[in-house]
């Protein structure tokens, strides 16, 4: 029965990316200013808000893991599972961001990079992430995923600075699409359906993996646990 849900969802997916690249590619009309390299936004600002919901996931999930580490050891390793899994996708977003960024940058700006305050504090979440990653795959010992679960939840207060910082702080980046004034906003209703239909392919399909990545981990500390047992009982 999952399996079979979770091939559908694999075809919806890939049904609504296939659309929102031609909502985003075909449909939607030039902007007058950027013309055609105006296109990245319909995939840059959704893998932006995609990467911050992974990486809220993985802070409830290195939440849960200090709760329940000492009293429910399932529910602990679940909820690392999720942690794991919400900042590996996170990561993936966030690359995207910054790969998508400095190509539309170079073409807005004249310049690849300047390290002003949304750039500066994207790229350091990433590394956050980046290096939490790096201590799940090369470090060992009972205290990992402790230490894990710390570090994911001292990234995630990056994402309210990544957020708030255009509105704190002069920045060479653009003033927010949504909430940043009377003239913010989409006016042009095919732009907004394109960017809503990118909206939802890219966090379907975030959430198809987060979801095999979970399973993935889950069975992985299984077999982890069987090994342990396996050892003592030799």
């Amino acid at each position: 029965m999952k399996k079979t849900l979770l091939s559908l969802f694999a075809v919806v997916t890939a049904v609504l990316m296939v659309w929102g690249f031609y909502q985003a590619i075909y449909v939607a009309p030039d902007e007058s200013t950027m013309h055609e390299v105006q296109r990245i936004f319909y995939y840059h600002v959704p893998s932006a808000m995609v990467a911050f919901l992974f990486f809220g996931i993985s802070l409830a999930g290195s939440i849960g893991y200090l709760s329940f580490r000492r009293s429910r050891a399932d529910w602990a390793q679940a909820s690392d599972a999720w942690a794991l899994a919400g900042a590996e996708v996170g990561v993936i977003f966030c690359t995207v961001v910054l790969i998508t960024g400095p190509l539309w940058g170079r073409r807005a700006w004249g310049i690849w990079w300047t390290w002003d305050a949304r750039l500066t504090t994207t790229l350091v979440l990433w590394l956050i992430y980046v290096s939490y990653l790096l201590l799940r795959r090369f470090a060992a010992g009972p205290q990992m995923q402790t230490l894990a679960a710390v570090l994911g939840i001292f990234g995630a207060l990056d994402v309210p600075i990544v957020y708030m910082s255009n509105r704190w702080w002069r920045t060479q980046h653009p003033a927010p699409v949504f909430g940043g004034g009377e003239d913010s906003g989409i006016k042009d209703p095919a732009m907004l359906a394109a960017f809503g239909w990118n909206v939802l392919a890219w966090l379907a399909w975030g959430l198809l993996i987060l979801a095999l990545r979970y399973q993935v981990e889950r069975q992985q500390q299984k077999f982890a646990a069987q090994d342990a047992q396996d050892a003592l009982e030799a």
